[in-house]
């Protein structure tokens, strides 16, 4: 049980990976820290703490945001979700299996962010959203191919150390079109 907010922390409920947890906590901590110290959910790393380099990426509903510039206190009611809520039915989800079928990844410590990154690209560019690379922007033509370029320009805000990039662009672009072929069958 938390114990009583004082004037300088709140009780706050996240709700995380489709479970609710009520702490308290200072008002200055970070989504990341509390995901971190306070709920041990440890997939979350903190890289350069900030916002600069991705590795703390998580999806607030269903968004990408970089969880050490993220209070904990302003995301109460919104629906957060790791790297650890991803995978579904003991199954992979098609990012995570992506990046594990084409070493994605090599120390592995950006690779929850740039999964979590991944993820939301996939479905900003299946809403037809453009990037800063995008030729035709115009609405009425749609998504643009996801070509390398796309990939590139989109996970641009996650990086690695190691230099997974050639990796992570095919994870990334073989996790999409299996979300295409998925659609398509539906």
């Amino acid at each position: 049980m938390a114990p009583p907010p004082s004037s300088t922390s709140s009780a706050v409920t996240l709700k995380i990976n489709g479970d609710k947890h009520t702490l308290s906590v200072d008002h200055r901590t970070t989504l990341l820290d509390a995901l971190r110290e306070r709920l041990d959910l440890t997939g979350t790393k903190k890289g350069c703490d900030q916002g600069q380099c991705g590795a703390c990426t998580v999806l607030l509903d269903g968004r990408r945001a970089v969880a050490c510039l993220q209070l904990a206190v302003a995301a109460e009611d919104r629906e957060i979700t790791t790297v650890e809520g991803l995978a579904e039915a003991g199954q992979l989800h098609p990012v995570q299996q992506a990046f594990l079928d084409l070493d994605g990844y090599q120390c592995g410590y950006c690779t929850p962010g740039q999964i979590c990154s991944a993820v939301a690209v996939i479905e900003e560019h299946a809403a037809g959203w453009p990037s800063a690379v995008t030729d035709d922007v115009r609405p009425e033509v749609g998504a643009p191919p996801l070509t390398a370029d796309e990939i590139r320009e989109r996970m641009s805000g996650n990086l690695c150390r190691c230099g997974a990039y050639v990796s992570i662009v095919q994870a990334v672009a073989r996790a999409a079109e299996a979300r295409m072929s998925q659609e398509a069958a539906v």
